[in-house]
């Protein structure tokens, strides 16, 4: 028997019985569909937390305490701003914009709810890229340096608190005191750095002064958080090494000292959530492999069934002239084309797995051609390894024996 007759011989045995065969694929099917669903899930993922950090720019730095390494006090402060917004000593850094955040109630219009309120400086709304407005504008510089009780609101407090009213203009209260709204953002929506839209914003000379009121070991107005934008993404490793610099400077950090702050650059952070994502698909795809070797397992038990159904029929190939090579091709046959056919059903099953779950999860999801053909080749060689052993006792079956065998 040559290849082809071979093949047809066996497409032929698997039609015979087409519920056992359905079967026998399931235990694949599962597999490959998990395979692809798991991974194009997780290359998802990975695509939503680039798209989230990479929309704010990859040219962004941010600056953290260690409180570790402070004594308890909170290290970063508004002398640290200004120096870092100094061209002559940080020629890398573009902006440098700070925040104060604490939870407050927020009051306005009869209405109330509980939120961050966050401290910023006028640059903050430009650095984050969070300049579209819905109504009226952001902070000013004026704002900051007469600690002016003015606020700017998310899209969602605006609506909590005022509905279908005009908000700028009218008055809120934080902390009993009143502000006036002078600007409402555009509703950016939930995402992997959180939302704007249930914050209130006001400058943070005013947070200072009223909400928060810890100062740095050295007496300075401390803030949470500052975050950077160098000049350009390929000026971010200079800028990281002169924020370096200048915060151990101004900090009076000894040589062999620790630095009571983080930094971390969004280029920084999207090389750690490759490899997280990555090792976690990987991982994920993995797991699911295991589902392949189970349907492996059932395809060699199921060919095994299949030989000592057929011993007679392999003893009459055997004696009008069949090849122990020719027995052996067809059972190898028998168990890659379960396989293979288990496999190509599995792409559709977690192709379609995938598209439900990303809508369900708002995730775009893709199915990458070199996974289809990593899950599609692991289903055939599975076949092809399982298949091995029933084959090899088909074409091992002596003839005499098998034409005796009831």
């Amino acid at each position: 028997m040559n290849l082809a007759e071979s093949f047809l011989t066996a497409l032929d045995s698997l039609l015979s019985n087409k519920m056992r065969a359905v079967l026998t694929m399931l235990g694949v099917i599962i597999g490959v569909a998990a395979v692809i669903a798991l991974m194009s899930l997780g290359n998802g993922v990975n695509g939503f937390i680039t798209g989230e950090l990479t929309a704010i720019g990859t040219n962004l730095i941010s600056i953290t305490p260690d409180l570790d390494n402070s004594d308890g006090y909170p290290p970063l402060s508004n002398a640290d701003v200004a120096a870092l917004s100094d061209p002559l000593q940080a020629p890398a850094v573009a902006e440098a914009a700070a925040m104060v955040q604490v939870q407050q109630a927020v009051a306005g219009n009869g209405n109330s709810r509980a939120g961050a309120v966050s401290g910023v400086t006028a640059n903050y709304f430009n650095v984050f890229n969070l300049d579209a407005f819905q109504a009226g504008d952001g902070l000013t510089e004026a704002d900051m340096d007469g600690r002016a009780r003015t606020a700017v609101l998310g899209a969602t407090t605006a609506v909590d608190l005022f509905g279908d009213d005009y908000p700028v203009g009218q008055s809120i209260k934080i902390g009993g005191v009143s502000y006036e709204v002078v600007g409402v953002l555009e509703s950016s929506g939930g995402g992997f750095l959180g939302s704007t839209d249930e914050n209130v914003y006001i400058p943070i000379t005013t947070a200072q002064s009223r909400l928060y009121t810890a100062r740095t070991r050295s007496g300075q107005r401390a803030v949470n958080a500052i975050t950077v934008q160098a000049v350009s993404e390929d000026q971010a490793d200079a800028a990281v090494t002169q924020i370096t610099e200048i915060l151990r400077r101004e900090h009076d950090i000894a040589y062999v000292a620790e630095d009571d702050f983080s930094i971390l650059s969004q280029t920084d952070l999207l090389e750690t959530f490759d490899v997280v994502t990555g090792t976690l698909t990987a991982f994920l795809g993995a797991i699911a492999g295991i589902s392949l070797v189970v349907g492996g397992i059932g395809i060699m038990n199921i060919m095994l069934v299949s030989v000592t159904e057929r011993t007679r029929e392999i003893g009459i190939r055997k004696a009008v002239g069949a090849l122990k090579r020719d027995i052996l091709v067809q059972f190898l046959l028998e168990s890659t084309l379960l396989s293979f056919l288990g496999g190509l059903l599995g792409i559709l099953l977690g192709g379609t797995i995938a598209s439900v779950a990303g809508r369900m999860l708002d995730l775009e999801t893709a199915v990458y051609a070199g996974t289809v053909l990593m899950a599609t080749g692991f289903a055939a060689a599975v076949g092809l390894v399982f298949g091995i052993y029933p084959a090899w006792r088909a074409a091992g079956l002596r003839p005499i024996e098998a034409l005796r065998y009831e």
